[in-house]
């Protein structure tokens, strides 16, 4: 099984390792785009400040991403695991789990990026602000960019697989698999008192942490949408498969 997950907007302010080398990065088949995206970005943010906050959609007190951008390529790196700190992956608390869940994590999860397409959590980068939702001078919009190069990585590598996909909207339009792919979409809905629905926000990507936390930290291995929600169901969880493989993940109150 593949968990397909958004990167974080919060980070770890830096690294400790050597800088990042494109050629040790997972899914080498995508060096040749995160050259083209490297570059563009460091370009943007070498020039006129307030044209590169504005692109990045940033404000003025957040110059510091720029020079963190301007340095990608020589900055400290540090694993993927530990770059991203957001709401999702405080909930998914990668350093606490034990050395057999850590094992699957590194089997399991592929972070998807505006920066480096795809990186398994023991990838070493340093530090950098670029949102998918991003344009870059010369090269538009990055899902735009990312499409043709994740497409034939991610059909063939989710080939026979089951893949959940815990991706923001944003994310997911960078990668849209094919009819025959297992792909699993979760959506979070909080369930209330009178009975219906609604969906969350915020407390969704916490709650996707937890989701995956809980898949990693189990050896079952499901291999249909059906087997992942009743193995879910059986580690607690509420959820309901909906037509088109949708799996809906209800919390009483968040």
């Amino acid at each position: 099984m593949i968990i397909l997950l958004p990167p974080s907007e919060g980070k770890a302010a830096a690294g400790s390792g050597p800088p990042v080398d494109l050629g040790t990065l997972s899914f080498p088949q995508l060096t040749e785009t995160r050259e083209r995206v490297l570059d563009a970005l460091v370009a943007l943010c070498s020039g006129p400040e307030p044209a590169a906050l504005a692109a990045l959609g940033l404000g003025p007190r957040q110059a510091a991403d720029l020079a963190a951008n301007r340095a990608v390529r020589s900055a400290p790196t540090l694993p993927a695991a530990e770059l991203y700190t957001g709401v999702l992956y405080e909930a998914l608390a990668l350093a606490s789990l034990d050395a057999a869940a850590r094992r699957q994590a590194e089997n399991r999860l592929v972070v998807c990026s505006g920066l480096w397409g795809m990186l398994r959590p023991g990838d070493r980068v340093p530090p950098y602000r670029l949102p998918i939702g991003v344009s870059l001078p010369g090269l538009g919009g990055l899902a735009g960019v990312w499409r043709p190069a994740l497409t034939p990585v991610l059909d063939a590598y989710a080939a026979g697989t089951l893949v959940l996909d815990l991706r923001s909207s944003a994310y997911a339009a960078a990668w849209r698999p094919g009819r025959e792919a297992r792909v699993v979409t979760a959506r979070v809905y909080q369930v209330r008192p009178d009975g219906s629905r609604a969906a969350v926000s915020h407390h969704n990507k916490a709650t996707k942490g937890r989701l995956a936390r809980s898949l990693l930290q189990t050896p079952e291995e499901p291999a249909t949408p059906a087997e992942l929600a009743d193995l879910l169901t059986a580690l607690g969880w509420k959820v309901e498969l909906t037509p088109g493989w949708t799996l809906d993940v209800l919390v009483e109150r968040v």
